[in-house]
């Protein structure tokens, strides 16, 4: 029986290692269930206030893996230079405070269901396409948006590491709701001239 996904998580940030911890190494130790969970890794801590010089390397890593996801490939790849981003001891230290306020409501939600669903590859190139607009969405300029278009990336990544079919709708759900809300925002700020224009 494999380990739930945050057992992975905390037990691949607290390993004893004689250089720092990267994404090269988070990828050779999580074996196939790389791809989400170095996406769980890389987008959660949009949900909070960022650390200073992260929001680069972290949604440029979940962007290539998501894109690689959606071509169908199970064995992931990062540039070097990408795979060579070390976590530090400070940041590790945030994301295991930060995870194990999360994961535990998380945790009793997601179980494997719809099994013959979550399998199908179908299913895995698509969770990749929509967590590569969901990835393009958080990295886009607008404002205090982050959290919106992270909990449908984090809803995705959870889902197909456990395969949990139900879990999966719902952050389908959330891909139509941060596409409306962005399509809004983007229209908004299209027509904001003519707006203006009319309003005075």
């Amino acid at each position: 029986m494999s380990l739930k996904f945050s057992d992975e998580l905390t037990m691949l940030l607290k390993k004893e290692r004689d250089s720092p911890l990267t994404l090269a190494n988070v990828l050779a130790e999580t074996s196939e269930r790389s791809f989400c969970l170095v996406i769980i890794l890389l987008v959660f801590p949009f949900l909070f206030p960022m650390l200073p010089g992260m929001t680069t390397p972290l949604g440029s890593a979940c962007l290539l893996l998501s894109l690689q996801m959606a071509g169908g490939r199970h064995t992931p790849w990062l540039p070097a230079r990408i795979a060579q981003f070390q976590f530090s001891e400070k940041f590790i230290t945030w994301l295991l405070n930060h995870l194990r306020q999360v994961i535990k409501i998380v945790e009793k939600v997601a179980k494997p269901r719809w099994s013959r669903f979550t399998q199908r590859k179908i299913v895995w190139r698509m969770n990749g396409l929509c967590i590569t607009w969901l990835a393009l969405l958080l990295m886009s300029p607008v404002p205090l948006t982050n959290p919106l278009p992270t909990l449908g990336i984090l809803t995705l990544a959870i889902a197909t590491v456990e395969m949990d079919g139900l879990l999966m709708l719902l952050g389908y759900g959330l891909v139509g709701f941060n596409t409306a809300l962005f399509g809004s925002i983007g229209y908004l700020l299209w027509r904001s001239p003519d707006l203006l224009q009319q309003l005075f």
